[in-house]
């Protein structure tokens, strides 16, 4: 029971947790995150291709692009083919001559001890102890009557003759060659001719030995000096050289070459995947921190950041797709298919949909992953970021949707243009500036096609009215409007007029003039509901308020402003529209009634209150503007003498009223942009009721003279 217990205590802290503003805005963050490191990391894990040495090669393997680098194989192949042409190195073995020396030195001993006899024993012993020299008996007498001396000589001269000989190298091969040298020096020494025949056959009589022996030590220094003179091959692969084809025997070479293309990988790299991670968390938080100082209103909004947010998955998996084009296609493209990543179409509905500053940030942000994903290529990120700005500039004054139709070209120019330059830095082949200029124009075309095509799904999801929207509803053949024009034309006049001088008032105070603009067109959209019980649609002179009770004309006249909300609802008006037809009166006074109510009981018992619309007071410069319009308008047409003077005291009039009935407390309006916005009021107003000009009766007379002789002019020429 204390994991329930404990569960009980718990579960208040989740649900206030996951109720937070900032919990949740750090969950989709941490979850938008790990999506997008998902997806550009794909390269850093494991491929399935796994090919070994002596195998078949499952299908053809192509260079992506090309590269130079020291094959580790090939150096080591050439380095042990250098140990190998390096010849074993053979010392002399001494002891073999001192053997043979010894050897000699025994027979002399043996013979000084036959010597030691005489006569016949002397012979025979002789005899016995040279019996395997298989000398004649000349040469046994001659070597039984020798003296000491002479056999010291002999034996000194038999081991000088080895020594010569074997002090040399001899090798197994030289044994026989080495005898019979000995044997020829032997004819050439100073002994005499009696002699000599002992002298040969104790040569012949030796085991002769090579006296050459294996020195490893000596041979492995030669051999890894010899390595270690062995230049590291490079290996040059152009850009679709084929590595290895289908069925083809694959070698280590083969192996080497695809893992430095990135074509196959027998692990994943970590440290790469890491660093990568690092790096995605630097951009991520500059970014963040962008927004945060720079733009506060997007920071604030979780439903923008969370926009911004989809907006990177979306363009991270359009440039992964077009990667996978790249490793799919043939080799020509592999490379250059880069410059069709639409970095351009991100750049567009980030400026469009949220902000022109911050879509710059986000252009040089979504380059640098294009250029990640491209393969580390820089020219891809180039082309992005270019391409990117030259798509903000095309939408910064979007007016229709047909306007992202026209950036296309300036796309496909700036694409082309770029592509150009890179392909002159990079050195690219006619046949591959020819591909690359081709997909810098698909690039244009697509960038166009993808923000044409999401940015309405991506107004209404996230509830942003941009300025194609705006303008779309500025139309006069909107539903709304055409009704507003046949069933009440009072008020559409009203409204255009309104429009007009709210359009010039946003302007000059920095707001949004044409959110003003369109906002006045369906101010009073309400009103069709009852458009004969409001002023501006009367024709005669009977009034259906004369008849009806203050209080009941109040209501009927309040009521504009639901009806207008539940019109703009059924319509689908954006909530901005919605908010400027809500609060474009406020919580006004609606004075005549009141001041009526008040006649006809005297004063007792009116609540000022049940004479008021029910607002909200206007939350924006815009609405507060519409509101200031709107009052303006329908109150200078009742000056009897629209002089400048009489129509500036007016405005500012109004203006003080609002001020005073505290109607632009929630607005943001400062007293500086009351009187810009009461300038730009006269200066709209002065244009419509400006004062013509009484031409003097001479000139009339001049222009109608003039009108007649072109008539008989025209008649003459007909006939």
């Amino acid at each position: 029971m204390p994991w329930q217990r404990l569960g009980g205590l718990l579960s208040p802290l989740l649900a206030r947790l996951r109720s937070d503003f900032l919990t949740r805005r750090v969950i989709w963050g941490m979850a938008l995150f790990i999506i997008a490191v998902a997806i550009m990391s794909l390269d850093f894990l494991p491929q399935r291709i796994t090919l070994s040495v002596n195998q078949p090669s499952p299908r053809d393997f192509k260079a992506r692009q090309g590269i130079v680098y020291e094959s580790e194989v090939l150096t080591q192949k050439a380095r042990e083919e250098a140990a190998q042409q390096v010849e074993p190195v053979y010392r002399i073995d001494s002891k073999v001559s001192i053997d043979l020396i010894n050897h000699i030195e025994d027979i002399f001993k043996s013979i000084e001890e036959a010597n030691r006899y005489g006569g016949d024993e002397r012979l025979k012993r002789l005899n016995d102890q040279l019996k395997d020299l298989k000398l004649d008996t000349a040469t046994i007498k001659a070597i039984a009557n020798a003296d000491s001396s002479t056999l010291r000589n002999l034996a000194d001269v038999t081991k000088d003759i080895v020594n010569q000989v074997m002090g040399e190298a001899v090798s197994q091969d030289a044994l026989t060659s080495a005898r019979e040298r000995m044997l020829s020096l032997v004819q050439t020494e100073d002994v005499k001719e009696e002699y000599k025949p002992f002298v040969s056959a104790v040569i012949k009589n030796l085991n002769l030995k090579s006296n050459l022996v294996y020195d490893v030590k000596a041979t492995m220094q030669k051999r890894n000096e010899a390595m270690a003179q062995v230049v590291p091959v490079q290996v040059t692969i152009r850009q679709g050289e084929k590595i290895i084809s289908d069925g083809e025997i694959v070698t280590a070479e083969d192996i080497e070459a695809l893992q430095k293309l990135g074509l196959l990988r027998t692990e994943a790299s970590w440290g790469k995947f890491i660093g990568f991670v690092f790096l995605q968390v630097i951009l991520v938080v500059l970014i963040v921190l962008y927004i945060r100082f720079y733009k506060r209103d997007i920071y604030s909004s979780n439903h923008l950041l969370l926009l911004l947010g989809l907006l990177w998955l979306i363009f991270l998996i359009f440039l992964r797709g077009v990667e996978a084009i790249s490793i799919g296609g043939r080799a020509e493209f592999a490379r250059l298919v880069g410059y069709l990543m639409p970095v351009a179409a991100g750049s567009m509905l980030v400026a469009i949909l949220l902000d022109i500053q911050l879509a710059i940030v986000f252009t040089v942000f979504l380059g640098l992953e294009a250029g990640i994903i491209g393969g580390a290529f820089y020219e891809f990120t180039a082309a992005g970021i270019i391409s990117g700005l030259v798509g903000i500039y095309c939408v910064t004054n979007l007016r229709h949707r047909s306007d992202l139709v026209r950036s296309s070209l300036y796309l496909i120019l700036a694409n082309l243009l770029t592509v150009i330059a890179l392909g002159l830095i990079l050195n690219y082949s006619l046949f591959q500036l020819s591909i690359a200029m081709g997909l810098a124009i698909a690039n244009g075309l697509l960038s166009a096609v993808l923000t044409i095509g999401s940015l309405p799904f991506l107004e209404n999801s996230f509830g942003i009215t941009t300025a194609v929207k705006l303008l779309e509803l500025s139309d006069p053949n909107h539903p709304l409007l055409k009704r507003l024009l046949l069933e009440a034309p009072g008020t559409y006049h009203h409204s255009i007029l309104v429009g007009n001088l709210a359009e010039a008032a946003a302007d000059a105070v920095g707001a949004d003039s044409l959110l003003a603009r369109v906002g006045a067109y369906y101010h009073d959209i309400g009103k069709l509901n009852r458009p004969y019980f409001f002023i501006e649609n009367q024709v005669g002179a009977e009034n259906p308020h004369d008849k009806l009770a203050p209080t009941l004309s109040t209501l009927i006249i309040s009521s504009h402003v639901r009806d207008g909300l539940e019109m703009a609802k059924d319509f689908h008006l954006p909530e901005v529209i919605q908010d400027i037809i809500v609060q474009h009166h406020g919580t006004t006074l609606i004075s005549f009634f009141y001041h009526k109510a008040l006649e006809n009981e005297q004063g007792e018992n009116v609540n000022e209150n049940v004479f008021r619309y029910e607002g909200p007071k206007p939350q924006t410069k815009e609405a507060a503007i519409v509101m200031i319009a709107d009052s303006v308008e329908a109150g200078i047409r009742s000056l009897s003498d629209p002089s400048r003077g009489r129509m500036e005291g007016f405005v500012r009039k109004i203006i003080k009223e609002k001020l005073e009935d505290n109607q632009l407390e929630d607005s943001d309006l400062t007293f500086r942009e009351l009187g810009i916005i009461a300038e730009a009021f006269m200066h709209v107003l002065n244009g419509i009721f400006h004062t013509r000009v009484e031409y003097p009766e001479t000139i009339i007379k001049e222009m109608e003279g003039r009108k007649n002789r072109n008539g008989m002019l025209h008649k003459q020429s007909a006939g």
